[in-house]
Order: structure tokens, then C-alpha cells, then sequence
């Protein structure tokens, strides 16, 4: 068992914690994700990151016409990620520190509606293996992207 802590709380199944309260995850659970079910996650998430009114002007303007190959990479990412396939090549911080306009508090809403995704689409425990690991995931460009020694963490980065 691997124990994640969390402060967010997107969907249904941490809506009775308060604070940051442990979340018990055994990782042997990671053999029930699929690759269909990242491939459909990921295609059910971009959905509601084009419909946005923060996120999908910003996707637009970055991607433009390259969503095939956008939505492939993020297969990929999530099929390192998730089922340790090795297949993601890419370097996300050096990606996203290339993003104009890329805001902390815009994490927070890719985050909620990551959850929402996942509650809709699979089971609890499996909802909660992509969860977890998207929190992480969150967290860790926040702080590359963000973080500054010396300076204050930005309001509302919590």
C-alpha cells in the first residue's frame, strides 16, 4: 500500500475528507487499467478542455490543427505513466514553460475536470490509481513551472 496525501477534493470519492487526509491506494491496482481506458479517458478529458472557457483558448492557441498528434502523445504519456509502457518521450516542463499565458491557478481546473473525467468513465478504484498519480503530476509542474527561491508561492497555489 502506498499512502498519497491530497487537499483538493474534484469527485465523488474524496468528498468526505477534510484538509489533507490520507488516501490508501494499493498499488498492485494498476493492472486493471487498460490502454482502452486511457485512450478513452484522455479523449473524454480533451473534450472538456476544448470546451473550457479557461483551458480551450489556451490548448487552441497552442496546438492548433495538431490534435491527433497531441491526443497521441498523451497516450503515450499516460500509458508511461500509468502501465510503465516507456513510450512517452517527451519532457513536459520544458513543453509547458513554452506556454504563453499558463497561469497556477489554471492546474486547479485542468485537475477538475481531469476528476470529473474520471469519475464519469471508470470505476472508483481505477478512477482513483489516475487521480492520484494526476495530482502528482500537477503538483510536480507547478513547482518546476512556478517555484521561485526567495519569492513568495503565488496566491491560490495551494
Amino acid at each position: 500500500m502506498i499512502t498519497a496525501f491530497r487537499s483538493t477534493l474534484p469527485t465523488r470519492w474524496f468528498e468526505g475528507l477534510k484538509g489533507i487526509e490520507p488516501v490508501n491506494v494499493d498499488v498492485n491496482d494498476a493492472a486493471a487499467v487498460s490502454e482502452q481506458q486511457i485512450r478513452l479517458l484522455v479523449d473524454l478529458f480533451y473534450d472538456k478542455v476544448r470546451a473550457d472557457p479557461d483551458l480551450g483558448p489556451i490548448f487552441e492557441r497552442v496546438i492548433k490543427d495538431e490534435w491527433g498528434p497531441h491526443l497521441q502523445k498523451m497516450y503515450d504519456f499516460w500509458s508511461s505513466v500509468m502501465l510503465t509502457t516507456g513510450r512517452y518521450k517527451g519532457q513536459p516542463v520544458v513543453a509547458h514553460k513554452r506556454i504563453e499565458g499558463l497561469e497556477i491557478g489554471l492546474f486547479d481546473r485542468w485537475l477538475a475536470l481531469f476528476g470529473e473525467s474520471c469519475d464519469e468513465l471508470l470505476d472508483e478504484t481505477t478512477a482513483g490509481l489516475f487521480w492520484l498519480k494526476a495530482v502528482r503530476i500537477a503538483e510536480s509542474l507547478k513547482f518546476a513551472l512556478f517555484y521561485r527561491p526567495g519569492r513568495p508561492w503565488p496566491m491560490g497555489a495551494a
